[in-house]
């Protein structure tokens, strides 16, 4: 039986959700949800550089056995992919959908019955795969998908390239945060995904998920439901920093 409460369910029982989703929708009139700072108007259909505009793009969806043990179990993690991407790092095993945009343009309501799907088939959570760009379009989901019943834990599952502003108001609604930490070093970075200032905006972010969840918990399945866990891309030939 499933104890953990998501603080998405609490975030909307107190009236967070909808004042979080607010200032979301306001933001992607000059959107500065990632460092990227583009400022365009996405509600306008302008496009900045992770060419996404007012409606998210979702490439598939599934339950997934490939990630840590403590979001699989034996029924997976009911992992989201995103189409586009803040950072596009040039060597993405998943290019066709973070560089080239493979996917299909979804309503909000589209995305909380993908939720609830994923949660009707038995995956122990929901995981948002490169979310960064497209949070307002989430949360607006996630308000829907908790009037039908979702009650699993959220994953956010990033490049660790995230603005310190969306963080904080992404607090008390994200369960999991699991930010990959690529580079270390500014060249590298301004190479690989032409941005200089990673090492640096990976740094704080970690430590703002880390502020706001904590140490990984599991439960006594051994699933974990709140908390954080870094990755790290290791490379050939000493670009990871590590």
């Amino acid at each position: 039986m499933n104890t953990y409460i998501p603080k998405y369910i609490k975030a909307k029982s107190r009236g967070l959700l909808s004042k979080k989703i607010k200032q979301f929708t306001a933001i992607m009139t000059s959107c500065t949800l990632c460092p990227r700072q583009c400022k365009v108007n996405r509600t306008k259909e302008e496009k900045g550089y992770c060419s996404t505009g007012k409606k998210a793009f979702v490439s598939n969806f599934s339950a997934h056995f490939g990630e840590e043990p403590q979001l699989v179990g034996d029924k997976g993690s009911g992992t989201i992919f995103f189409s586009n991407c803040n950072l596009k790092c040039i060597f993405c095993q998943n290019y066709d959908i973070s560089v080239n945009g493979t996917g299909q343009e979804v309503e909000d309501e589209s995305i909380a019955s993908i939720m609830l799907y994923l949660q009707k088939i038995g995956c122990h959570n929901i995981n948002l795969v490169t979310p960064s760009h497209v949070v307002p379009q989430i949360l607006k989901a996630l308000d829907i998908a908790v009037d039908y019943g979702l009650n699993i834990p959220l994953v956010y599952n990033c490049s660790g390239y995230e603005s310190i502003d969306t963080l904080r108001i992404l607090k008390n609604i994200i369960d999991i945060y699991i930010p990959d930490f690529k580079f270390w070093e500014p060249n590298i970075s301004k190479i690989y995904c032409h941005a200089w200032d990673y090492p640096q905006i990976a740094r704080k972010a970690v430590k703002e998920m880390y502020d706001q969840v904590g140490d990984l918990k599991v439960n006594r399945a051994g699933l974990a439901c709140s908390g954080l866990i870094v990755r790290h891309l290791v490379m050939p030939g000493n670009l990871d920093g590590t």
